[in-house]
């Protein structure tokens, strides 16, 4: 196996993606849209190809001869309003449908894609009269009087969070969400109609050099950079209790590069995460110590579409993979 087509190349994660395949001793096809959105800068990097995988003809230009497709492009991030809901569909969901459909026609039958953590919803939660319960969605209502922590839809009494693995039901509270549970079960689709092997990857929130900052997409740890870098105080949501798992870029790089690797027949799904729970107030506040900037504020704001809580078990990753996570978030903070 030499030859990988990598689409989202020029993005965050998969500029390091690539840079992992390439010192593995693979050779990368880079393909990547430049959505005005993400990239700022439009002038392809030296080796792109700039183009969408929705393009069809474009991709059999590209797919002979490939010998597995790592998908990362993709419409990413909360969203800003109802009015993303068809662009996210389109991008995320008809580009992958026409992506995997391409990869038939040309023989290729390894697939490993980008998922998330937000498939889940909310994580793990357990009550200690009903033991493991699904929370529902936290009413604005209860927001507003900033009620936080998501009850026992049994009994109403205190939750106690944990660790979610895959076997966890999908749950998804937001548009981009629901596409990349969608992408999930084309996945599952194409992989048992093809004989092929797919993964998908379930990133939890991933952080480190490169990171898109000042667009409305932007992940929450570029955003708090942000404003540190003008100088300003970030700005918390809620109580800044948010239980998150922050994994390094580098480490997300090598576990798509060791799924590259997969042999497993059908599609499987992974957790990747650093497996340390840090809070979003947390990590709010290592960023400030590691910039020598202004300490968080707590605004008890909300968005709607957010989790409470959602850390990862990444122990599957492990056993079947071989990989798990290196980067300290401290070391990985002061890398920014």
């Amino acid at each position: 196996m030499r030859r990988v087509l990598v689409t989202g190349a020029a993005g965050f994660i998969g500029t390091a993606v690539v840079s992992a395949l390439t010192e593995a001793g693979l050779e990368p096809v880079v393909l990547d849209s430049l959505r005005p959105d993400v990239h700022r800068d439009r002038t392809p990097p030296a080796g792109v190809v700039v183009g969408d995988v929705r393009d069809a003809e474009l991709l059999d230009r590209l797919l002979p001869g490939t010998d597995v497709v790592v998908h990362l492009a993709a419409k990413v991030g909360l969203g800003v309003d109802i009015a993303d809901m068809d662009d996210y569909v389109s991008s995320n969901d008809l580009g992958t449908a026409v992506l995997l459909r391409r990869c038939a026609a040309a023989g290729v039958v390894r697939f490993v894609q980008a998922s998330s953590m937000v498939v889940y919803g909310e994580g793990r939660y357990t009550c200690p009269t009903h033991g493991l319960v699904p929370p529902g969605p936290r009413s604005v209502e209860a927001l507003r009087r900033r009620e936080f922590e998501p009850p026992c839809p049994v009994c109403g009494r205190a939750l106690t969070p944990g660790l979610v693995t895959e076997g966890a039901p999908f749950d998804p509270r937001n548009t981009y969400a629901a596409t990349k549970v969608a992408q999930e079960h084309l996945a599952g689709s194409w992989a048992r109609e093809t004989d092929g092997v797919a993964v998908s990857l379930r990133f939890h929130n991933v952080y480190g050099p490169g990171m898109p900052r000042d667009t409305p997409y932007a992940g929450v740890a570029a955003r708090f950079l942000s404003s540190l870098d003008r100088g300003e105080a970030p700005q918390v949501f809620e109580d800044g209790g948010q239980r998150r798992d922050f994994v390094h870029v580098s480490d997300v790089a090598r576990a798509v590069s060791a799924a590259v690797g997969s042999e497993r027949p059908g599609h499987h799904a992974y957790n990747v995460g650093s497996g340390t729970v840090t809070t979003i107030g947390g990590m709010a506040t290592a960023l400030a110590e590691a910039r020598g900037g202004l300490d968080p504020v707590v605004t008890g704001e909300f968005r709607l579409g957010d989790v409470r809580h959602i850390t990862a078990s990444s122990d599957l990753a492990r056993e079947e993979l071989g990989w798990s996570a290196r980067v300290p978030l401290m070391d990985g903070v002061r890398g920014l």
